[in-house]
């Protein structure tokens, strides 16, 4: 198996592979390293050299020799030193497997790399001055999003089928959306958070991975979902397998769509018609759509983010030893001296925040299925676009120009429901347009029904970006 052959197969199809005997697990990983070089030589989207030997895993297991990666946002895998794309942060080594990555172990994922980040992972666009720019394999010139910016470049690119990523405010669904992929960020509790953590980000931050293809999605969440021990949130166990749920008809919904952002940011008029036309073609199977949004208050949602930024602010200020703030970017030396300054009556007003926005996104979710709206609002950026080390940020004004970038995520990091983002629309030069799905708090098996159905009927397999080791 040569490069090239192995980056058109998704990880169900490489397993398939490996399980008929056409083909060894090892063959599998040589083809993956080359890929990984050929595709980090153009994209730049690995945070260290790839681990030689992979990280240690299973031997069988449901995704048993399927390369992937892991992200650069905090203590992941045991061994392994990260730097949340800081140049202040030296590498800290985890002591100790995350719960998330002992079942990405257990799956037999075979773990080769590290992938790049913004600093302090907030960011929507991954440009950070430790590593530089990690480029969109669609447009080089272009960015990936971000945090999981470097996830979703070199699973676009071709060099992984599944890759680690994280979502404290869309930063799984954004870089899906701006690299052609399918990204979801699990409801509140579906994955598993410790054991260092009790809720990552106020509980806003959600963990699992991108993927190429829905079927992939819905076998990797099979493979990690479910409480860790201890867990301070567990969602509603899932009806089946996840997988299963793929070529089922969802039956009639009540779906509503909506192209406004709640902050009033301006929606790039190719980017509303992409939902707009999803909602048609719902429209067209039977459902019932409608245009609607959950009414919520914008500075609540504000508050909240304000929050989780503070909490990654305060990660770092408990840090047995404080980072060089000279070479920290400057809105993470912004973050730092605001959080020192956030009180506790500062931090409850966050929390009453959370709890109105939540329930305000739940009430609407009990009459309609599924919500449909843009992943972002504007097409994957220029580099450069967004300037994270500009020292003429405030944190506030670094979170609203953020928000006129991408304004659709963050509430339901707040509200706790699954999302995923689908490539389903295409700018008129050929960029790929993210279309976010919401459904009920724990009906991850109404999104992957929907998503396959919507996979079978816009179709996006046959679209790969300008760059990818696929290509002869």
């Amino acid at each position: 198996m040569d490069m090239h052959e192995y980056a058109k197969y998704d990880a169900v199809g490489l397993r398939a592979l490996i399980e008929a005997g056409e083909v060894t697990a090892g063959e599998v990983e040589g083809a993956a390293r080359a890929a990984l070089a050929a595709a980090d030589a153009e994209v730049n989207g690995l945070a260290l050299p790839p681990f030689d030997p992979a990280l240690d895993r299973a031997a069988t297991g449901p995704l048993a020799g399927v390369p992937f990666l892991i992200k650069d946002h905090g203590p992941v895998a045991g061994g392994v030193p990260f730097t949340i794309g800081s140049r202040a942060l030296p590498g800290i080594v985890a002591p100790h497997d995350s719960d998330l990555m002992a079942r990405f172990r257990a799956a037999g994922l075979v773990t080769l790399g590290l992938t790049t980040v913004p600093e302090m992972a907030l960011s929507f666009s991954t440009e950070s001055v430790r590593y530089g720019p990690t480029r969109n394999p669609w447009d080089l010139d272009r960015g990936v999003g971000g945090s999981s910016g470097g996830a979703a470049a070199l699973v676009a690119a071709g060099a992984v089928p599944v890759a680690h990523g994280s979502d404290g405010a869309g930063s799984i669904r954004i870089p899906a959306s701006c690299c052609g992929l399918v990204g979801l960020k699990p409801s509140r509790g579906r994955v598993p958070c410790g054991p260092d953590a009790g809720e990552p980000m106020l509980g806003m931050a959600y963990e699992f991975g991108l993927t190429r293809t829905v079927r992939d999605a819905a076998h990797l969440l099979d493979a990690v979902q479910g409480p860790g021990v201890g867990d301070k949130y567990t969602a509603p166990s899932p009806r089946g397998r996840y997988a299963g749920e793929l070529g089922i008809e969802p039956g009639p919904l009540r779906v509503a769509v909506a192209t406004e952002a709640w902050s009033g940011a301006a929606v790039d008029p190719q980017v509303a018609a992409a939902a707009v036309r999803v909602g048609r073609v719902l429209e067209g199977m039977g459902h019932a759509v409608t245009e609607d949004r959950p009414v919520l208050d914008w500075e609540d949602v504000m508050r909240c983010m304000t929050a989780t930024a503070v909490a990654i602010g305060s990660m770092i200020l408990l840090a047995p030893r404080r980072p060089d703030p000279g070479k920290l970017e400057a809105v993470s030396r912004r973050l730092l001296e605001f959080a020192e300054g956030y009180g506790a009556l500062d931090m409850l007003a966050a929390f009453g925040a959370q709890n109105r926005v939540t329930r305000s996104a739940a009430a609407f979710l009990t009459g309609h299925d599924l919500l449909v709206t843009p992943t972002l609002g504007r097409l994957p950026a220029p580099h450069g676009t967004l300037r994270y080390d500009d020292p003429g940020h405030t944190v506030d004004s670094w979170l609203r120009t953020l928000f006129e970038y991408g304004p659709f995520t963050m509430v339901f990091n707040v509200s706790g429901q699954p999302a995923i983002s689908l490539p389903l629309g295409w700018s008129d030069g050929g960029l790929p347009i993210g279309v976010q799905l919401v459904a009920p708090y724990g009906r991850e098996d109404l999104l992957f029904r929907v998503a396959g159905v919507l996979e079978k009927a816009m179709p996006w397999a046959e679209r790969t970006p300008g760059f990818s080791v696929g290509r002869r």
